[in-house]
């Protein structure tokens, strides 16, 4: 199991880093990504602390760890800026705040965060459009499936359409508190309740894994 939306008291989750890490770990997970809430005001702060924490633990830790940003309720068209400087200060990995349906995410997220070179996920993206899923399979953006309450309304609308026009997801918490990271046996149900197999599952997780083993 490996999971690329987790937060911590960086943003709005509960736990500090370390123990996130050591949560995941308890429940046999072999990598997390901390990807906190950020915008301008906060994204070079949360990398920064966070790389701080890979330096410390690189090569001892149980569990591998990526260091990342959620860019959230952003104008949209500063999304690409964002990401492109996270990247270039260290962030392994950058998700953006899709449109879920129970939170007014301005239009246009969805657009700007397919269409950037530096975003690697868009979370919980909603009843994201035909030709907006087109322009992430062009462009490597992964589509996100989610445990979290809520936003998982869209499961079964997304991963269908991801289906149809062959778009990459992965499955992540969206975690805030300890009681967000689900089991494996769960992640699976959650997979199988949104019309997936098995088979999709393994290929959601290999999907996860691969962010951890990139050259």
């Amino acid at each position: 199991m490996y999971d690329l939306h987790m937060h911590s008291t960086f943003s709005d989750g509960v736990l500090i880093p370390s123990e996130i890490l050591r949560r995941a770990e308890s429940k046999n997970y072999k990598g997390v990504a901390i990807t906190d809430h950020a915008d301008f005001s906060n994204y070079r702060y949360i990398i920064e602390n966070l790389l701080k924490l890979k330096s410390e633990i690189e090569g001892i830790s149980a569990i591998k760890f990526l260091v990342g940003i959620e860019i959230t309720h952003v104008i949209p068209s500063q999304i690409p800026v964002i990401a492109k400087d996270a990247k270039k200060i260290g962030a392994d990995i950058v998700v953006v705040h899709g449109e879920t349906i129970v939170e007014p995410v301005k239009e246009m997220t969805n657009y700007y965060a397919v269409n950037s070179d530096f975003v690697d996920i868009l979370a919980h993206p909603g009843l994201i459009d035909d030709n907006l899923i087109k322009i992430a399979v062009k462009n490597n953006v992964y589509l996100e499936i989610t445990t979290r309450k809520g936003h998982s309304f869209t499961n079964g609308y997304v991963f269908k359409k991801a289906k149809e026009f062959g778009a990459k997801l992965v499955l992540n918490n969206d975690a805030h508190i300890p009681s967000d990271i689900v089991t494996v046996e769960m992640a699976e149900k959650i997979v199988l309740g949104c019309g997936g197999d098995k088979e999709d599952f393994v290929q959601m997780l290999k999907n996860s894994e691969s962010f951890f083993y990139v050259d």
